[in-house]
């Protein structure tokens, strides 16, 4: 009887901590699904038409035709109004986590308050139930990283217009806005190219509001590997340092016509690229990087001296490291490039 009244007792106890944790784990959920469900907070004043869900399903002809997809999301070809040629990119975030909602956030408030030529706008957003998304103006010929990676090679100088481009957004970004943005995810991916090929920057997802007169912040890491900043690493506050270091690398693919890392090279010696080009910097041999492209091989002075500002851009301490403004001056010419220091964080 004991034994029995001891096991059917225990029995009880399993059955009533079952139920414990299976009510715990729906609370959890219900608690989620509600959070995701609810409107995000937007600033009225964005001035950026807001759309329903229904709108941009048809819009989207109920989500048909793919352009990309993130992370966080699928984007997909749509047209606003009656006229066929009003083609627009539609967003749709998938809100499993609140770094979606935060996402979102991020994007409509950093991007809705730019206006700029190098800069993709952003013609409105859906926040209904929860329903995150997000519309853009549309950008036919895709992503900088499918232009200069693909089958055929850029012309030379289409790529010197598209640094230049980028150079620009940035620094539109960092000091002509009302908020000063860090983007915090500068890389090929992230840049558009409009029907005549004009760069323009996208992806605010990650990006870094900065108050009145604040010029530095502390952030967890974020952005792509391969664009990353060393001060991610060391707790160091992050300026807009971190965007001139990932242009750095970004200026040395487009020079080169290829990836920061490709193991499938001639040499050990080419795998990474930043070393490579050091090493052929430094023993004045930068031709190499562009013999087998004929426009920048006739070109030569002003590749040595996109190759100088790519290796002051990619310094490991952030003080040494020009601003986005003098780096548009110094494409343009107007500044004169000093001879670079070793790039320590990477050699080391």
């Amino acid at each position: 009887m004991i034994i029995g009244s001891v096991l059917l007792s225990s029995s009880v106890f399993v059955n009533l901590l079952l139920l414990l944790i299976t009510y715990l784990i729906y609370r959890s959920f219900r608690s989620r699904d509600s959070k995701l469900s609810r409107p995000v907070q937007i600033n009225k004043a964005t001035g950026t038409q807001t759309f329903t869900y229904q709108e941009l399903q048809q819009a989207t002809d109920g989500f048909k035709e793919e352009l990309g997809r993130g992370a966080f999301g699928t984007v997909y070809k749509g047209v606003l109004g009656s006229k066929e040629t009003n083609f627009v990119a539609v967003k749709v975030l998938e809100m499993r986590t609140g770094e979606s909602e935060k996402e979102f956030e991020r994007e409509v408030s950093a991007i809705a308050q730019t206006n700029h030529t190098n800069l993709v706008q952003l013609l409105g957003f859906c926040n209904e139930g929860q329903h995150r998304l997000l519309v853009y103006e549309f950008m036919s010929n895709g992503s900088l990283a499918d232009f200069l990676f693909g089958a055929s090679r850029p012309s030379w100088y289409k790529r010197v217009e598209i640094a230049c481009g980028v150079a620009w957004g940035l620094s539109y970004l960092h000091d002509d806005c009302t908020r000063h943005i860090i983007h915090c995810d500068i890389k090929p991916q992230n840049i558009l190219l409009d029907s005549t090929l004009a760069a323009k920057i996208s992806y605010f997802g990650l990006a870094k509001l900065l108050m009145a007169n604040q010029t530095r912040t502390t952030t967890g890491v974020r952005g792509t590997r391969g664009y990353l900043v060393p001060e991610w690493f060391r707790n160091m506050p992050i300026s807009g340092k971190v965007d001139v270091y990932s242009f750095g690398i970004l200026l040395l693919e487009l020079i080169c016509c290829r990836k920061n890392y490709k193991p499938e090279v001639e040499t050990e010696a080419q795998v990474v690229l930043v070393d490579w080009v050091y090493d052929c910097y430094h023993d004045v041999n930068i031709i190499v990087l562009v013999e087998s492209n004929e426009e920048a091989s006739s070109d030569m002075r002003r590749v040595r001296r996109f190759v100088m500002m790519a290796l002051w851009c990619i310094q490991g301490d952030p003080a040494l490291r020009p601003t986005m403004k003098k780096i548009t001056q110094m494409l343009e010419g107007a500044v004169e490039v000093p001879v670079p220091p070793v790039p320590s964080s990477f050699i080391s």
